[in-house]
C-alpha cells in the first residue's frame, strides 16, 4: 500500500467519524466509501466475489427451489413415521422459548438485538404454529392446534415482529 492510498483511508476514517456524529446513516455510507477505496486502491483487478455477491447467489438459489416445490408436492407421501418426533417438537418449543427470554431481556434493556432475537422468534412462532395445524389430527388434535396458533402462537409472533420493525425504524431514523 502507497503512502498516498494510506493517507486518504485516514482521510476517509476521519470524514466517517465527523459524518457519524451529525448522520444516522453514516454507517452506511462509511462502508460504501470503503468498497469504493478498494476498488481504487487496485485497479484493473476484478475479483470473482464482484460479480458473484451474496444478493445474487441468495436469489438464485430461491429460484432453483422453486421447481423442487413441484417435486416436493408430487413426490411426498401423504403420511410418514418420524422416530424423533418428541425430540423435534421439544427442540422447537425450546428456541421459542429462548428466543422469547431473550426478545424480552434485550428489550427490557434497550439493546438494538432485540430486533434480530425477535425477527427469528417470530418467525419460529410462525413455522411452529403452521406445522402444528397441518400436521394435527383431524378432530380435537386439529382444534386444539388451532387454539394454540390463534391464541397463542401467532400473537406472540406479531409482538415479536411489531417489536423487531420499531427497533430497526428506531436505528435507522
Amino acid at each position: 500500500m502507497t503512502v498516498a492510498a494510506v493517507w486518504r483511508r485516514l482521510e476517509v476514517v476521519e470524514e466517517s467519524r465527523k459524518r457519524e456524529e451529525t448522520e444516522p446513516m453514516s454507517m452506511l455510507m462509511t462502508r460504501q466509501e470503503h468498497r469504493v477505496t478498494r476498488r481504487v486502491a487496485v485497479p484493473g483487478v476484478r475479483r470473482w466475489y464482484h460479480r458473484w455477491r451474496t444478493e445474487h447467489v441468495l436469489v438464485g438459489c430461491g429460484l432453483a427451489l422453486l421447481p423442487w416445490l413441484l417435486v416436493l408436492a408430487n413426490g411426498l407421501p401423504g403420511t410418514a413415521v418420524a422416530t424423533h418426533w418428541n425430540t423435534a417438537w421439544v427442540g422447537l418449543d425450546a428456541l421459542e422459548a429462548t428466543g422469547l427470554i431473550a426478545t424480552g431481556l434485550l428489550a427490557a434493556r434497550g439493546h438494538p438485538l432485540h430486533a434480530l432475537t425477535g425477527c427469528a422468534t417470530a418467525t419460529l412462532l410462525v413455522a411452529d404454529a403452521w406445522f402444528d395445524t397441518m400436521t394435527a389430527a383431524p378432530g380435537g388434535d386439529q382444534l386444539s392446534a388451532l387454539a394454540m396458533a390463534f391464541g397463542a402462537e401467532l400473537p406472540l409472533a406479531a409482538l415479536c415482529a411489531a417489536l423487531a420493525v420499531r427497533g430497526l425504524a428506531r436505528r435507522t431514523a
